[in-house]
């Protein structure tokens, strides 16, 4: 249940224990939230965004989590969720925007929505994400993600964004969001060039130890014919020996 339908009821009856409660609901962690948190916060780094649905709408199952995307995030990948069909809303571009590798986008994704196959029931939370760019020019600026979640009935928008100097925490419902930090020293590769920069990495540390296994075994057995031709010119020297001795 979210805290702003509790404490209206609780105010009401008036007694001291009551206001109480209803400022320790106000005061709730932001788990309490449908809340966004990001694996990389680097401008320019690309990201997964896990937004959490923790609850229902005042206790009646959700069945629809419609996240709008802000708009210098050009593009996002959504992940697949079994419990839910998937549906990316594009809306079209005033005027292109050149994508970096030659080409351009003349239109963005706007919305992800998530449709429950079966309504998330009260009690059980789940998690959506989405993969994407953290736009190179945002550092020290927020990323917000209004997110509208739908239920049986009615529906709570967490659309809410805090003002310049503004606390997020004194929102009633705040738009899961995120502050961009600094550039990291590796630049914007994306976990793709990471992943191929470690393959190939990890491929010539192969390569060289085949090599220096290879020179090793070539070593050992040019050692070993040594050995072998020394052993048979001592073993010639000790049989003339014993043959003039008889």
């Amino acid at each position: 249940m979210s805290s702003h339908t509790l404490a209206r009821p609780l105010v009401r009856a008036g007694a001291p224990l009551a206001a109480l409660a209803a400022v320790a609901l106000m005061a709730a962690p932001a788990s309490a939230h449908v809340t966004g948190t990001p694996s990389e916060t680097a401008a320019g780094a690309y990201t997964v965004l896990t937004m959490s649905v923790p609850h229902g709408c005042d206790g009646s199952p959700t069945t629809e989590i419609e996240i709008q995307v802000p708009e210098p995030i050009l593009s996002v990948t959504p992940t697949r969720n079994p419990f839910y069909d998937v549906q990316v809303n594009m809306q079209k571009l005033d005027e292109p925007v050149a994508d970096g590798h030659g080409g351009e986008y003349t239109e963005r994704v706007g919305t992800v929505v998530y449709t429950a196959n079966e309504p998330l029931p009260e009690g059980q939370r789940d998690t959506m994400e989405l993969s994407f760019q953290i736009p190179e020019d945002m550092a020290g600026e927020m990323l917000a993600f209004p997110t509208v979640q739908t239920c049986e009935k009615g529906e709570t928008g967490w659309v809410e964004v805090p003002e310049e100097g503004q606390s997020a925490e004194e929102l009633e419902s705040p738009a899961p969001s995120f502050e961009v930090t600094e550039a990291s020293e590796e630049g914007h590769h994306g976990d793709e060039a990471s992943a191929e920069e470690a393959s190939d990495e990890s491929a010539e540390a192969t390569t060289e130890t085949q090599e220096a296994s290879t020179e090793d075994s070539s070593m050992l057995g040019w050692t070993g014919v040594v050995l072998g031709a020394l052993g048979l010119l001592v073993g010639g020297v000790a049989l003339a020996r014993s043959r003039k001795s008889a």
